[in-house]
Order: structure tokens, then C-alpha cells, then sequence
């Protein structure tokens, strides 16, 4: 896990807007691996930003840009996501039991580190999902139709 200081967070966070603006010496945000728990992301632009790995836990994130981002594997447990922007909608997270689940708009989800679309996540046979981790099987059992409803309201909720 990588630490970064106030500082230098700040510089990245600069030279990726550069880069998102295709400004000169802009450079795309590489926050893989990154402890980021706890940090203030308030407004911060992180469209298509590498956030693989990352701690997010506790962030703030209210009113972030995610567009784009790569979450895969990101820990955003108690990250605070309030009008955060993610591909189309907000992002939505829901700590489930083992997994945390990141519903980046209606129709992708990622469940722990594995992201698909929802069509795919529904038409998976037991034995996909058993092989995706120790205990998925019975994780996916319980909560499954949880995740099903959630999106049902979701798609059904105009403000998003």
C-alpha cells in the first residue's frame, strides 16, 4: 500500500486535471495501491483515473468526478459518496456481509474485485460464482436478490 502526503496528492491531482484538459505535462492519476483513507476528495476531477487497489475507506468524496475511473478492487467502506458523479449516475456501495458492492450505474456492479455487468452477474451458474472466492457461493445465495431489488429501485428513481 502506497502513502502519499497532503502534498503530494495534491500535485497528482493537479497534473491529472492537466491532463484531462490535454493541458502540457498533464499526466493520468495513478492511485493504484494508494491509502487514501481518510482523505479529503471534495469536487476532486478523477475521471478515468487508475484507482485499482486503492483505500478509500472514510474518504471524502462528495461531489467527485469518477467517470471513468478504474475502481477495481477499491475500498470504499464509509467513503462518503454524496453527489459523487460515476459512469452516467452516482455510484452506489453497499458493504455486504464479506463484499462490498459498487453499483458504478445501473448496469455495472462490482462485488468485491470482480466487475460485470448486471445481464451477466444474473446469468452466472453456481460454479462461476464458486470459483470466484472461498465462501462466494453461499455470499451470493443470501444476497443476490438484495442486489436485484436495490437496482430495481434504482432504475426507478428519476433523480439519478
Amino acid at each position: 500500500m502506497r502513502t502519499l502526503t497532503k502534498e503530494e496528492l495534491n500535485v497528482i491531482l493537479k497534473l491529472h486535471k492537466k491532463w484531462f484538459n490535454v493541458e502540457e505535462n498533464g499526466e493520468r492519476a495513478d492511485l493504484r495501491n494508494a491509502n487514501l483513507i481518510g482523505a479529503d476528495l471534495r469536487g476532486a476531477s478523477l475521471v478515468g483515473a487508475d484507482l485499482v487497489d486503492a483505500d478509500l475507506r472514510g474518504a471524502d468524496l462528495r461531489g467527485a468526478d469518477l467517470r471513468g475511473a478504474d475502481l477495481i478492487c477499491a475500498d470504499l467502506r464509509n467513503a462518503d459518496l454524496f453527489n459523487t458523479t460515476g459512469d452516467k449516475n452516482r455510484i452506489h456501495t453497499i458493504q455486504a456481509s464479506k463484499y462490498t458492492i459498487n453499483i458504478l450505474d445501473k448496469n455495472i456492479v462490482q462485488i468485491g474485485c470482480e466487475r460485470h455487468e448486471l445481464v451477466e452477474w444474473l446469468s452466472f451458474d453456481d460454479a462461476t460464482i464458486n470459483k470466484m472466492d472461498n465462501g462466494a457461493l453461499e455470499w451470493w445465495r443470501v444476497w443476490k436478490p438484495m442486489l436485484i431489488q436495490y437496482v430495481e429501485i434504482l432504475k426507478g428513481d428519476k433523480d439519478d
